[in-house]
């Protein structure tokens, strides 16, 4: 008796398998190309990258030449002379964006803890994203503006009276503050990049599997303890990731460092007093620039690529070092 008759299967149908057959090779093609699409993405962006630093290297070849090594040793930056240095550029851009962080990792983490651990209402929690949301598509430009009508006027009293009673402290001493200093620049810089560490620490700890905050709730532990002994730590790849991107994009800002930063040429121990920082001496100058000096501001511009690798290189590090202690 065939399976037909007595009702228990189907005689195969051609017609179905071909169908089948071809959407299994349609979805097959439509990877294939995908994958290919994309890594001729990746190496397009590759090759991008790689001659915006030969154009960039071959541009400063003069200065490099002319100056070598001494460049980053030399405080003076002198067109008439053609005496060039950025060393006071280089201590204001690790300084400006180290205080920066300073600001930004408590503000960045206790504001992605809030969000996400249960701590804020639902009524807040949007009105806040928002809110980082409207500080990251907020231009620089404009942060600039801020700074200099609203906020070096409504924090001059304050810094005033940290110069006077802290003064005795290198790092607060110097004339009473007036107006631009690296301070006000790492406050800012601070505000722009506290929301890529809020956002990628809330969708780290949003990422994490439920059953660890449980397990640990249901030991025994109080809200607090599983915060800071379970899930940050687990975490704390995620978190370290964000920190460091962060800095690169710190590093990497210009128009608040012009505006703020005062463009003195010298090195200020004092935080409360004017300085330079590499992006704001690049973005000042280079429109009035003669041959020579157009060099050695593109040798500038190489040596903050050369320190925005360092920084990746040290994040990578420090990232596989906090998956591997995870895992």
């Amino acid at each position: 008796m065939t399976s037909a008759a007595t009702g228990y299967g189907s005689p195969p149908n051609p017609d179905i398998d071909v169908d089948i057959e071809k959407k299994a090779s349609l979805s097959r093609a439509v990877d294939v190309g995908f994958v290919r699409l994309t890594l001729a993405l990746a190496g397009f962006a590759g090759i991008i990258l790689i001659w915006v630093i030969l154009q960039t290297t071959e541009a400063a070849l003069p200065a490099i030449q002319q100056f070598g090594l001494g460049f980053l040793v030399t405080a003076r930056w002198n067109p008439v002379e053609n005496i060039y240095g950025v060393l006071p550029q280089i201590y204001g851009s690790l300084v400006t964006s180290l205080v920066a962080l300073i600001f930004a990792i408590p503000l960045g983490i206790g504001t992605a803890i809030f969000l996400t651990e249960g701590f804020a209402p639902k009524w807040v929690t949007e009105p806040i994203s928002f809110a980082i949301e409207l500080i990251v598509a907020t231009p620089s430009v404009v942060l600039g503006l801020w700074g200099i009508f609203v906020l070096i006027p409504a924090v001059r009293p304050i810094f005033r009276a940290i110069n006077q009673t802290l003064g005795w402290i290198p790092f607060l001493g110097g004339p009473a503050p007036r107006g631009p200093s690296l301070l006000i620049v790492a406050v800012v810089l601070g505000i722009m990049i506290s929301p890529i560490i809020i956002s990628i620490t809330r969708s780290t700890l949003e990422s994490l599997p439920r059953s660890l905050k449980e397990g640990a709730l249901a030991l025994g532990a109080t809200r607090w303890e599983t915060l800071l002994t379970v899930m940050i730590p687990a975490g704390l790849s995620g978190i370290v990731s964000s920190i460091m991107l962060a800095l690169g994009r710190a590093l990497g800002e210009t128009m608040v460092a012009a505006m703020l930063s005062g463009n003195a040429n010298r090195i200020n121990i004092s935080l409360m007093q004017p300085g330079s920082t590499i992006t704001a001496l690049i973005a000042s100058q280079f429109g009035e620039a003669g041959r020579l000096q157009v060099s050695a501001l593109m040798y500038a511009g190489v040596v903050l690529m050369v320190l925005t690798l360092l920084v990746n290189i040290v994040a990578e590090i420090i990232i596989r070092k906090f998956q591997n202690l995870e895992q």
